[in-house]
């Protein structure tokens, strides 16, 4: 009598000896602390210059600050003075930005003055966008390129990924992100070694670069709601109806996003496409509020701060509003990302839920409403959650979250992407 032999298991990954990986903990802990201090450079010199176009000139003219007038005034102009340096900038301040993710490409050096002017331009004018993917692309570019400089024998690929793991560790000031968002990239390719070997160089960066930004920039992302009690059934109920309504409704602009590209990119020139960006993103402004203007963390800690001083109709206005400036201000040709400006459009709906509703908890309508929206326009599954986790200093939501993202990710997975390939189609 014979007997099958038993199918191969799989293969076990061998561990990389400590030899092998503490010689990158040096490089990595100084990629990290520069692209920090270059994200923190980028971000007080754009504040400051906010100060002074949103505040000080309105002051020295009699003008208010944020009425309608000065609005439409400041997008436009933002939108005149960025599409002088795409138009006139050694390689036009990079590639298309609808065309770019969280992953970038080393750029040539001589991109990077264009494309920190532009993004520091941006954040200053007030056009929905956030720091990430521009701040990410001049990072790596200039972490590719001292590697190979200095480091040729080392992998190329290895720059890449420390220097958008530090920068995704300064951004949200912690370097938990980065690690979800590098083990979920990691899924998809062959690793040699163990996971925690392949992460320990980026962790290191991220690490560091989180640390970085603590120290010096202070950043929190602490909105101080009240926390959230044992969860009964009516919360799981709630949880699953917003996030998932969020995600459809971030799914409505993610369909809309290449048919606003392929209007703005009949204008062909810079310099039409991004004073008519600046104004509809002005004209949004006023119909939106000042609220919806800018990348959204700061105004996402004001709403947060008076979550009863708005009615629901002025919520779900917000939402649509800072939706509808994102898809423009992407479209047209603004440098910058979409996370923050989502977190923004995903916390204005989650409230809306809790101003309908009271018996929602403040807290659980606005971590459920940016789980929803993030996974729409990101498709980032642990980013997304994450980010709503830590919006809300909770151990309870974690649970709710989790259960929240399964229907909200099956109505997004498979669709259109929120980034287009050169030839203007969605990426999936």
């Amino acid at each position: 009598m014979t007997h099958d032999a038993a199918p191969p298991g799989p293969a076990l990954s061998r561990a990389t000896p400590a030899r092998t990986l503490l010689p990158l903990f040096l490089p990595s802990a100084l990629v990290g602390a520069v692209v920090s201090l270059i994200f923190i450079g980028v971000s007080r010199l754009a504040d400051q210059l906010k100060d002074v176009l949103w505040t000080d000139l309105p002051n020295a003219l009699g003008i208010g600050g944020f009425s309608s007038l000065w609005m439409i005034v400041m997008l436009t102009t933002t939108g005149v003075l960025v599409g002088l340096v795409v138009w006139k900038a050694p390689g036009h301040a990079g590639p298309d930005p609808a065309t770019l993710g969280l992953q970038a490409a080393p750029m040539a050096l001589r991109v990077l003055p264009g494309l920190l002017v532009a993004t520091a331009l941006m954040l200053a004018g007030g056009p929905s966008l956030g720091p990430e993917n521009p701040i990410i692309a001049v990072n790596v570019a200039l972490a590719f390129w001292a590697g190979r400089r200095f480091a040729p024998r080392a992998p190329g690929e290895l720059w890449v990924t420390l220097a958008e793991a530090g920068t995704i560790g300064a951004l949200f000031g912690t370097p938990v992100a980065a690690a979800l968002v590098i083990s979920e990239a990691l899924a998809g390719r062959q690793m040699r070694g163990l996971l925690w070997d392949n992460i320990f160089p980026p962790l290191t960066a991220a690490a560091v670069g989180s640390m970085t930004t603590s120290l010096v920039g202070h950043p929190s992302f602490d909105l101080d709601l009240p926390p959230l009690g044992d969860p009964g059934w009516a919360d799981v109920f709630s949880a699953l109806v917003i996030a998932s309504a969020a995600a459809v409704l971030g799914m409505a602009a993610v369909r809309l996003f290449p048919y606003a590209h392929k209007a703005f990119s009949f204008l062909r020139h810079p310099m039409v496409a991004l004073p008519l960006g600046g104004l509809v993103l002005g004209l949004l402004g006023c119909l939106g509020g000042p609220l919806t203007l800018f990348k959204g963390l700061d105004q996402v800690a004001e709403l947060a701060r008076h979550p009863d001083d708005y009615s629901a109709g002025r919520l779900a206005l917000m939402a649509v509003v800072k939706l509808a400036a994102l898809v423009v201000a992407a479209s047209c040709g603004f440098r910058g990302g979409r996370i923050f400006p989502a977190v923004f459009a995903g916390a204005s709906f989650g409230l809306c839920a809790h101003a309908l509703v009271p018996s929602v908890p403040a807290s659980l309508g606005l971590a459920t409403g940016v789980l929803g929206m993030l996974l729409a326009i990101t498709r980032q599954g642990w980013l997304s959650l994450f980010t709503a986790a830590v919006l809300v200093s909770s151990p309870s939501i974690i649970s709710l979250l989790c259960i929240a993202s399964l229907p909200a990710w099956l109505l997004v997975t498979g669709g259109p992407q929120m980034q287009l390939r050169e030839d203007g189609s969605p990426m999936r």
